[in-house]
């Protein structure tokens, strides 16, 4: 069993900057992803990296801006989100399953984070 346990999220202004982490318990040398979920809105791909750190995929919306990272010693992965907009606000979830490549896919992911929620304000 994996538990995945994201840090808080907050209120930024537009053009703010939010780290997340998300800490898991168990087996975790897998993939790792980023999703997020805007109110009345899809659950939609953000960001996943693979279980070495090397290879990462991103959304468009939010590719050189945010970075997805790993610390594997500390079982940690990280999402820093820069120059943050308005339409990033959402509850932002981590993931991982049982792939190696940074999917987009989250029919891929079977563990989930509670989720964390980001505001950003004008």
């Amino acid at each position: 069993q994996v538990q995945l346990v994201e840090s808080a999220g907050g209120l930024v202004q537009a053009g703010g900057s939010l780290r997340l982490s998300c800490a898991a318990s168990g087996r975790t040398r897998y993939t790792m992803g980023w999703f997020r979920q805007a109110p009345g809105k899809e659950r939609e791909f953000v960001a996943a990296i693979s279980w070495s750190g090397g290879p990462t995929n991103y959304a468009d919306s939010v590719k050189g801006r945010f970075t997805i990272s790993r610390d594997n010693a500390k079982n940690t992965v990280y999402l820093e989100m820069k120059n943050l907009k308005r339409e990033d606000t959402a509850v932002y979830y981590c993931a991982t399953g049982s792939g190696v490549g940074p999917s987009r896919a989250d029919w891929e992911y079977v563990y989930w984070g509670q989720g964390t929620q980001v505001t950003v304000s004008s």
